[in-house]
């Protein structure tokens, strides 16, 4: 295992394990700050806390935006039991399929707490009962308190942030790694390997790399960001669906792990634009990149927001195939990483002002 190795699954695990829920992101943007920090002129936040780094290329050329989120999906505090069991709000997308007996981390103000989500036990519920997923309402948060008087003296209280527990992890197959929050620090690790390889490097054009704050909550920090930077052209960096797992078909989910960046044509949030799509397409083709077209009915990205910022921003959204995400652990591929990277250096080369102007008017 190179040092180089090395230091990139330490990014990723420093990404990954920080806690980040919507609303809460301030922990992984310095953790993100602190890797992108070196490379940048120039790094600051806007208003919500969406972390904006800047690199400098030519003075006058096009401003390009990579937006990967910081947050991910989480739960919030909302009531304490009398009995000591906390009671919460999900933030974010969660099926209630994949949440009952997993570990959560609870985040007060005296520390980080474990706790576990439970629910009423089966063994006394009715055969009817049984059949059917048990509804998010009914789940409650155990973190071994006896009353609400001693989770109080834990440092509990309604507002507190929680999200799950899964440590980083290098699977048997070292390209695949497993992680809470792939969704999105992966996307966040993506733009700051971008400034990595641009440091040295000529490009026509100043690049802004840009940790979103509350995408899972309806793509709020991209709109504020964008709005601060009024970017030329963005691209969202993000996870997609990895169709390569038993029982999905091919009409519902192409992509494969492995086998190159996803890009994206239509989501729930945005269609692609075109001109900016074919460009890319074209970039990769002629260095060799593997990519793959995805759609999405449903979900979006920050590309969704970025596109309809000040008078219209040509976007697009680059996602990295992703299997069990919105879950406690998910899995992506290590070639899929350094693909988007190798993908977004070479097409940021070729963004200079006269290619961003004849995007704007295709």
């Amino acid at each position: 295992m190179s040092t180089e190795l090395d230091v990139t699954l330490q990014m990723f695990k420093d990404l990954t394990e920080t806690p980040g829920a919507p609303g809460h992101e301030h922990a992984v943007r310095d953790v993100m700050n602190k890797y992108i920090e070196p490379l940048a002129d120039a790094t600051y936040t806007d208003n919500l806390g969406s972390l904006i780094a800047e690199k400098q290329g030519i003075e006058a050329g096009p401003k390009i935006m990579i937006a990967g989120h910081l947050d991910e999906i989480g739960l919030m505090v909302t009531q304490i039991t009398e009995k000591g069991f906390l009671r919460f709000q999900t933030l974010g997308g969660w099926w209630n399929q994949v949440m009952l007996a997993q570990r959560v981390s609870i985040l007060t103000r005296k520390g980080e707490i474990e706790g576990v989500i439970g629910s009423k036990p089966p063994h006394i519920l009715s055969l009817e009962q049984r059949k059917k997923p048990v509804d998010i309402k009914e789940m409650f948060i155990d973190i071994g308190a006896s009353s609400k008087e001693e989770a109080e003296e834990f440092g509990v209280r309604p507002g507190d942030s929680i999200v799950p527990i899964c440590p980083f992890t290098v699977m048997k197959n070292p390209k695949m790694l497993m992680a809470k929050a792939w969704d999105n620090r992966i996307g966040c690790a993506i733009a700051i390997e971008v400034f990595k390889r641009l440091k040295g490097e000529s490009h026509p054009n100043k690049v802004y790399g840009v940790g979103t704050v509350q995408e899972e909550v309806g793509l709020r920090g991209a709109q504020t960001s964008a709005h601060m930077i009024q970017p030329d052209i963005a691209f969202a960096v993000d996870v997609g669906i990895a169709g390569d797992t038993p029982g999905v078909k091919p009409e519902e989910a192409l992509s494969k792990m492995g086998q190159g960046p996803q890009i994206v044509l239509v989501d729930a949030s945005m269609i692609a634009h075109k001109g900016l799509r074919d460009f890319v397409v074209q970039v990769a083709e002629k260095h060799q990149i593997p990519y793959q077209f995805d759609t999405m009915a449903g979900g979006g990205t920050d590309a969704g927001r970025t596109h309809i910022t000040g008078n219209g921003v040509p976007s697009l959204a680059i996602t990295i195939a992703t299997r069990y995400i919105h879950s406690h652990a998910a899995i992506l591929h290590r070639d899929d990483f350094e693909y988007a990277v190798q993908l977004l250096v070479e097409v940021i080369k070729k963004l200079d002002a006269t290619t961003v102007q004849q995007l704007k008017q295709g």
